[in-house]
């Protein structure tokens, strides 16, 4: 059954930044990277040295310049996404509580955008499943 070598398992740790007036940011993929110029929740790979709320956590301060820590970053969703290269698992936390200001650090841009508003920005498809399950929430 199934291929003799199976894809490699990309496990991803994403968050939904959630202000106070309920939107949520969105990152722009930089030019150069795959699937650039496509907006997507932020965060990276887990390391495999790293639990899925330090990689998030690593990851928001690398890549948007904010700082938040465990106890404020709530699990709420997954998706399961087949890719031509490899099998990407995406765990999405929310999060209501950092410091800082984000910024993209990689030359991207961000945008905070209300919920009902979340499918109008072009995403990855890893990334789709999970705006229902954001907008059921929010």
């Amino acid at each position: 059954m199934g291929d003799a070598s199976p894809k490699p398992r990309l496990l991803v740790s994403a968050v939904a930044l959630i202000d106070a007036d309920g939107r949520v940011l969105l990152a722009q993929r930089p030019e150069g990277k795959a699937m650039a110029g496509l907006w997507e929740f932020p965060g990276g790979k887990i390391e495999a040295d790293e639990t899925p709320e330090d990689a998030l956590i690593r990851e928001l301060h690398e890549e948007l310049g904010i700082s938040t820590v465990t106890s404020c970053l709530a699990p709420l969703a997954f998706a399961s996404h087949d890719y031509p290269d490899n099998h990407l698992i995406l765990l999405l936390y929310a999060c209501r509580r950092w410091q800082g200001e984000p910024v993209h650090q990689e030359g991207g841009q961000v945008a905070w955008v209300r919920a009902p508003r979340l499918r109008d920005y072009p995403m990855p498809p890893a990334d789709l499943p999970l705006i229902s399950m954001l907008q059921d929430w929010l």
